[in-house]
């Protein structure tokens, strides 16, 4: 009998030990036991603007969440001003959270890599120096690059002037040499319906009647762009919310919002205002062959926004 009453015991306290294993296992872990079969996963922040405690927890977050990510992408306004001492913060931070960063990081240059509120009007200098800081602080040779991960092309645009008496403090200039060589880039190593992530701080948009002015050489890009449905094109700058609204479909290619690291811009339709909210938002990104699912991310209370799954040129979402 006591034999039997010891054996009961010991299932007894297996099944719970297996229970409590399944119980407590944290749902963003669980769903990386499949994080084998994707052939690449990687995360896009935008909009630090030099916030490194929102960047540390944006980091930590996606840590949480996968461990082993491929790449992480800032997308522009990493710094709010363009001096050496917010570089020397952000790398500070870099350092601190290095064992959870992944190898590959790709940096993007945005508007305020121009800025130092000290300064009204850059000169041809001031813009040569902000922009050598910011290649120092990237490791790149030029405000636009690119580089491949996990045999995916990543292709990062970006300004090559700013807040100057050539351009004003908020768009992005794209040179004929930039775009010709984004042409080339393109068409480097294309595979029919394979994704191709291309990056810019600021959104393709030359009407000031549809919001911010992003490039006045927006239709050109676009041009470029239309030739390959296949294309992602990641753009942050605005600090508009991030929701299910911000993927946006065959452009024909796709359009895709970033949500801002620093703070977000929430619109109250009621009062018919606006407020500036200290949220923590970001995309996280699972590619599996052809396929991409893109989840927009509340990295503050860390929780899921939206999913949208890219198929080719169609999809389909859920909030």
């Amino acid at each position: 009998m006591r034999r039997l009453l010891l054996l009961l015991c010991i299932m007894i306290v297996s099944g719970l030990s297996l229970f409590n294993n399944e119980t407590f296992v944290p749902p963003d872990k669980a769903a990386n036991s499949q994080a084998s079969s994707y052939s690449l996963v990687f995360a896009v922040i935008g909009d630090v603007h030099a916030n490194t405690d929102s960047l540390e927890k944006a980091i930590r977050d996606l840590h949480t969440i996968n461990p082993e990510l491929n790449a992480l992408i800032f997308n522009g306004d990493t710094v709010d001003q363009g001096i050496k001492k917010q570089y020397d913060a952000l790398e500070k931070t870099l350092l601190k959270t290095n064992s959870m960063l992944p190898k590959t990081i790709i940096k993007n240059i945005g508007n305020h890599e121009f800025f130092n509120y000290d300064i009204e009007i850059n000169s041809p200098q001031d813009v040569r120096d902000f922009i050598n800081r910011y290649l120092e602080f990237a490791d790149v040779d030029k405000v636009y690059h690119d580089t491949w991960v996990n045999g995916y092309h990543f292709i990062s645009l970006g300004s090559e002037d700013g807040n100057s008496q050539t351009l004003d403090s908020i768009r992005a200039y794209i040179s004929d040499e930039q775009r010709k060589w984004l042409t080339g880039k393109l068409a480097e190593n294309y595979v029919p319906g394979k994704p191709i992530f291309v990056f810019l701080h600021q959104p393709l948009n030359s009407n000031p009647s549809s919001g911010w002015v992003g490039s006045d050489q927006s239709e050109e890009i676009r041009k470029i762009l239309a030739q390959y449905p296949e294309v992602i094109l990641f753009s942050s700058h605005t600090h508009a919310d991030l929701t299910e609204k911000s993927v946006v479909l065959n452009q024909p290619f796709t359009k895709v919002h970033t949500g801002a690291i620093h703070y977000t811009i929430v619109r109250h339709a009621q009062e018919q205002s606006r407020t500036r909210e200290p949220f923590i938002k970001g995309l996280y990104v699972e590619v599996m062959g052809n396929k991409v699912i893109i989840k927009g991310r509340n990295m503050k209370d860390q929780s899921w926004i939206f999913t949208q799954e890219i198929n080719g040129v169609s999809a389909q979402s859920s909030a």
